[in-house]
């Protein structure tokens, strides 16, 4: 029998070996599987690990474009690109960010607005990646910095292009500015071809030709570390600058525009007819575009934001006022083409206007009446109860869509964005906007101007132009053409064009002889800007802010500036062979004969004898007040 401690040993080493065995299988089974995926990584799939290592190492940094130039009509420079210098802190390579701003701040001003803005992009960016502090240090700022450079290791100063507009306040409602994008605008759009750019158009030709302006990005092939660090640059694809930018825009005019303006609160907007060129739109008061591009300030914002005038208001193409008796050589030349009046027919004024049936007075602006009056003399005088009649004799929905053919009541379709409509008003329109029924007395409104009825100067510009043009309507436009670059060939834009066949040629002729009259005429209500240098046809109007009760009389010298009438004036000239239509208004200006129309014929001097016009708004020859007080009483439209 044998020994139990032999037995156990026996058993031991025969466990032993059991164990070593299969170790030793699973020893293989894993080296094989090893091996196994060895195989797989770098002989069956070594492309495809191969190229992701390369991107790990290999990065594409974006290069941007630099921005198109802007000119305008004779080449002058209108928006341009100047180099910016940029305080920058590294914060891996300080310890103590508070303490380095500190010191910073003793040699350069760093504003409240500027530390807010650093601690934003500070929360946005890579340790290793430069945060600005300041924007567009100058010279001697720069210097400062350089000669304390050695206490400041993580400081540095970057250079950028950032759009300048060398004419500020004359053009920040044609062009707008650039601004730095938002989360809306990266929302929609191209983010990979705006890959290192920071700044977008925000309005006027900035952002109507965005597209034209920014160009193609390009890309640098960068060698990389772990940690995404540029350790070298290597191949690269340069980016394809934006396009140039030509515009009808005239600045000399535009200037003058705006100094004609002087003081007052407005608008002006000048067409070349023929091409539908916009020559100037001016809008007072303006402001300065520049220091949007680097980010206003909060304080300087607010100050343009709540400002009483509106400096930042676009009035010439966002500005919604009753045209007045601006419209009447439009509702004129309807009567004509609808067969419903002819130029001879006569209409009586006795100073007010009832429809049948009704008692409410629909009052003439003179108490007394104008009498008979054919439709030359009741465009002359600016008669009311002409206009009365003769919109009452095509009733609204004739009246509404000739109009309408003049593209009242909608965008003109001109190359800026933020051109609002205006209205014209209808059955339709009041049905689904105030969910009321049409009242005859409003189409007597309408065919006056007033009421709902409303236009921005831009459309009254439009308007004029195809006036001028005998009913070829030119869609009004800024852009003249584009470069590819300095002293390349301009590409010029092709106009918009349609005729409006609905009134015939002598019908153009009877409305643009009574708007002739209206300033060449011995009782026309434009007479005082009348020239020997060239002939003008035009219309005053004058649009209410508030109605006046029925039997009250508008008294101009009671009523709070801000509460009086809006002075409105269109005109083109010369007469026979128009080469400028103007549209314009001024707020609370009172009278489109006495305020309205000398600036127009300031605009339209600077234009066609290249008179200029001081800066304190001297201009044109002297209009008395003698435009006669306006008393026409409230026009309640409801009978």
């Amino acid at each position: 029998m044998l020994d139990p401690a032999f037995q156990d040993q026996r058993a031991e080493r025969a466990l032993f070996r059991r164990r070593t065995l299969a170790a030793a299988l699973l020893v293989i089974a894993c080296l094989a599987l090893l091996v196994a995926q060895l195989f797989r990584l770098q002989v069956l799939r070594h492309d495809h690990f191969s190229t992701l290592s390369e991107d790990n190492r290999i990065r594409l940094q974006p290069l941007p474009p630099s921005r198109g130039l802007i000119y305008d009509t004779n080449g002058v420079l209108l928006a341009d690109n100047l180099p910016s210098y940029t305080l920058t802190i590294t914060p891996e390579k300080t310890d103590d960010l508070d303490a380095t701003l500190s010191a910073l701040a003793e040699l350069v001003s760093i504003t409240d607005d500027d530390r807010e803005r650093f601690q934003r992009l500070l929360r946005q960016r890579r340790r290793f990646e430069g945060v600005p502090v300041r924007l567009d240090l100058n010279e001697t700022e720069r210097a400062r910095i350089a000669v304390q450079a050695h206490r400041f290791p993580s400081v540095d100063i970057q250079a950028e292009l950032l759009r300048f507009y060398p004419h500020g306040e004359a053009t920040a409602h044609v062009l707008g500015y650039v601004g730095r994008i938002d989360e809306g605008e990266m929302a929609r759009i191209d983010v990979s071809n705006y890959a290192g750019t920071s700044h977008i158009g925000k309005l006027g030709v900035e952002k109507a030709h965005e597209d034209l302006l920014h160009g193609q990005v390009g890309h640098e092939q960068a060698l990389v570390n772990a940690r995404g660090r540029v350790l070298e640059r290597r191949q690269q694809q340069a980016p394809i600058p934006g396009q140039d930018l030509s515009l009808f825009l005239d600045i000399a005019l535009q200037r003058d525009a705006i100094a004609a303006l002087g003081e007052h609160r407005g608008a002006v907007v000048a067409i070349d007819p023929g091409s539908g060129g916009i020559l100037a739109l001016a809008s007072t008061p303006t402001y300065d575009p520049n220091p949007f591009v680097g980010g206003i300030g909060h304080a300087a914002y607010a100050a343009l934001r709540d400002d009483i005038d509106r400096p930042l208001y676009n009035r010439a193409v966002r500005g919604q006022y009753p045209p007045g008796s601006t419209i009447k050589p439009f509702v004129a030349l309807g009567g004509l083409a609808m067969g419903v009046t002819s130029r001879t027919e006569g209409k009586y004024c006795g100073g007010h206007f009832q429809l049948p049936g009704h008692s409410h007075r629909y009052r003439c602006w003179r108490r007394g009446g104008h009498g008979v009056l054919a439709m030359e003399d009741a465009i002359v005088q600016s008669c009311d109860v002409y206009f009365y009649r003769l919109a009452n004799d095509l009733g609204i929905e004739r009246l509404s869509g000739f109009l309408g053919e003049f593209r009242f009541g909608e965008r003109t379709g001109a190359d800026i964005d933020e051109e609002l409509g205006g209205l014209l008003p209808s059955p339709q329109w009041k049905r689904r906007a105030r969910r009321e029924p049409w009242y005859p007395g409003e189409t007597l409104i309408v065919g006056i101007g007033q009421g709902a009825f409303l236009a921005t100067p831009l459309q009254l510009a439009a308007a004029t132009a195809t006036m001028a043009n005998r009913g070829l309507q030119v869609t009004p436009r800024l852009l003249k053409g584009t470069h590819s670059g300095t002293g390349a060939p301009l590409q010029a834009t092709t106009p918009q064009q349609r005729q409006i066949t609905t009134a015939e040629p002598h019908h153009w002729q009877t409305a643009i002889d009574a708007m002739t009259e209206v300033v060449e005429g011995p009782r026309g209500t434009a007479r005082r800007i009348r020239t020997d240098a060239y002939r003008i046809a035009g219309k005053t109007g004058t649009a209410q802010v508030f109605s006046v009760a029925q039997n009250a009389t508008y008294n101009e010298a009671e009523v709070a500036e801000r509460l009086r009438d809006h002075a409105l004036f269109i005109a083109f000239a010369p007469a026979e062979a128009p080469r400028i239509a103007v549209a314009l208004v001024v707020e609370n200006g009172g009278h489109g004969g006495s305020t309205a129309a000398p600036i127009a014929r300031a605009v339209m001097d600077s234009y066609l004898l290249g008179t200029r016009i001081a800066p304190d708004g001297a201009h044109a020859p002297h209009a008395d007040p003698e435009t006669a007080a306006r008393t026409e009483t409230a026009t309640d439209a409801r009978p």
